[in-house]
């Protein structure tokens, strides 16, 4: 039965990315935990096969639409797929499992990795939420140096290494504001990031973990059908009132990840 509910989960995954193109993948960690009860590490590395392989159907859908800019795409890719690889080869496998203690509370590396996750979530949520008119008055229009782009894009891998997150909330603003491109080409070129950066950071848990592959490969291709099917519907659905409602939804989950874990 958990399962059935857990595919149905990954159909409404694929379905949210189709429809408002991002943060339905922020939804994959909670459910893996929650409903069907893999630890968070797991849970973070099947969420980064389930976001990579969903991103490169949105590549091939933004890029027949033209709103794909490669060549800034990949100046983000080398130093985020660097830090997300490291990060779940590296630094995840050594976290001990008691992080530390204050009086009898004992924090693990499970509750500090969904404390993360949850407080991302919420800036992932704040990001739905909010207008982005502004954002675009606020475009570098000269491309900025080398260096800083490698240093943000080091900053966001770390991120999405542990949290398991496409990052798309992060990538976004970066492409505007530091690339000087345009929201809908920004959205675009970050599904390039999020692919290389999810799919090579899977390689690091491929040599650490054991994966079920049956249940990953299934639970991803249903995601994939709700990418498709929401693209469709998204025609007949206005983008806008569905994502600043699944904002709002997002940060209520984010809440409820906090209180669960810092309560437990």
């Amino acid at each position: 039965m958990e399962d059935i509910l857990g595919y149905i989960g990954a159909l409404v995954i694929g379905l949210v990315l189709g429809l408002i193109g991002g943060g339905g993948s922020i939804l994959t960690v909670p459910l893996l935990v929650y409903l069907l009860g893999y630890s968070p590490v797991v849970a973070t590395a099947y969420s980064l096969f389930v976001v990579g392989s969903s991103s490169l159907v949105g590549v091939v859908q933004k890029h027949r639409r033209k709103l794909v800019d490669f060549k800034t795409g990949f100046t983000f890719v080398f130093p985020s797929f660097l830090a997300v690889y490291l990060s779940r080869r590296f630094l995840v496998p050594f976290i001990p499992e008691q992080i530390f203690t204050i009086n009898s509370y004992v924090f693990t590396k499970d509750m500090v990795i969904m404390v993360f996750f949850a407080l991302v979530m919420f800036l992932a949520s704040i990001s739905m939420i909010k207008n982005k008119k502004n954002l675009e008055h606020s475009i570098q229009k000269k491309s900025q140096a080398y260096y800083k782009t490698f240093v943000q894009g080091l900053f966001i891998g770390v991120v999405t290494g542990i949290i398991g997150a496409g990052g798309g909330f992060l990538y976004v603003p970066a492409l505007v504001l530091w690339a000087g491109l345009d929201m809908k080409k920004a959205v675009g070129t970050s599904l390039v990031i999020i692919a290389f950066n999810s799919l090579i950071g899977f390689t690091g848990d491929v040599q650490t973990l054991a994966i079920e592959w049956q249940f990953l490969l299934t639970f991803s291709a249903i995601t994939i059908v709700g990418i498709l099917l929401g693209g469709y519907f998204s025609k007949y659905i206005s983008n806008k009132k569905l994502k600043k409602s699944f904002g709002w939804f997002v940060m209520v989950m984010a809440l409820y990840i906090l209180i669960k874990e810092i309560m437990a």
